[in-house]
């Protein structure tokens, strides 16, 4: 019968990673891709590694994608999976013993471990990185436009961390500032509608407090010159929110010739 598994994976474009990732989780016993109209060879490559291509608009609401690909899974399990994710032996070994187990009073969460430039990143915040991936499917949706949050009814389980996802987020300095860029301003955005302002204390205090916690208080450099300059980023990310928050407020038109 199978071990009654559903594996959800959301995609746009992911011709480089989707079979990788795929080939991580072939022990499920379905495999359904959700596809945002790739225009690569994001489905071709799923479909002869055996997933189930469902095309769906993203239309920017990630918590929706995420709970119409719910609706379309056969099986009584799920497990969520990005396009830039891996499954451990390790953790397949566990997901299959937990879903034959079958016990639907939990969902559980497990470590991921994030990659970048072939180094893991095991400081910093980065690591353990608990995500709620497997669960029932019954009486499970999602919410949330960028950073979607599951709701349901079971107590989550954390798992060991040894049993942990790889995770490449940033493909190169221009995938990582342009998701810089794009986060900064959805962050300044739903602080503004949470009727936040922001201050010059603001661009001071908030980027230098969030690049020493990330290097130091929570050991960044150990991971070395990348750990330095993660945090060094993460300054100008916290900076560039605030700084967009406050400029939300200010008008940007034209000034006529020679008004000073």
């Amino acid at each position: 019968m199978g071990i009654r598994l559903s594996v959800l994976i959301l995609a746009k474009n992911e011709e480089k990673n989707i079979g990788d990732c795929i080939k991580s989780v072939l022990f499920a016993d379905e495999i359904i891709v959700i596809d945002d109209f790739s225009t690569d060879r994001t489905r071709e490559i799923a479909k002869s590694l055996g997933a189930r291509v469902v095309q769906h608009a993203l239309e920017g609401n990630w918590g929706a994608q995420q709970t119409f690909a719910i609706g379309e899974a056969r099986h009584d399990w799920i497990y969520f999976l990005d396009a830039d994710e891996r499954v451990t032996k390790g953790l397949a070994a566990k997901l299959t013993e937990l879903v034959e187990a079958d016990d639907r009073r939990y969902a559980y969460c497990h470590a991921r471990l994030n990659y970048f430039w072939e180094q893991p990143l095991r400081h910093g915040g980065w690591f353990p990185d608990y995500v709620v991936r497997l669960l029932p499917k019954a009486g499970t949706y999602v919410t949330g436009f960028v950073h979607p949050a599951f709701h349901h009814d079971y107590e989550e389980v954390h798992l060991p961390k040894d049993l942990y996802i790889v995770h490449y987020p940033y493909r190169d300095w221009n995938h990582y500032l342009s998701k810089l860029n794009f986060y900064t301003g959805l962050a300044a955005e739903k602080m503004h509608k949470a009727g936040k302002k922001a201050s010059l204390l603001d661009f001071i205090t908030h980027p230098f407090w969030a690049s020493f916690r990330m290097y130091v208080l929570r050991g960044g450099w150990r991971d070395g010159r990348i750990g330095f300059v993660l945090a060094a980023f993460h300054y100008f990310y916290t900076m560039a929110k605030y700084v967009r928050l406050y400029y939300l407020d200010k008008t940007n038109g034209h000034v006529a010739d020679g008004k000073e």
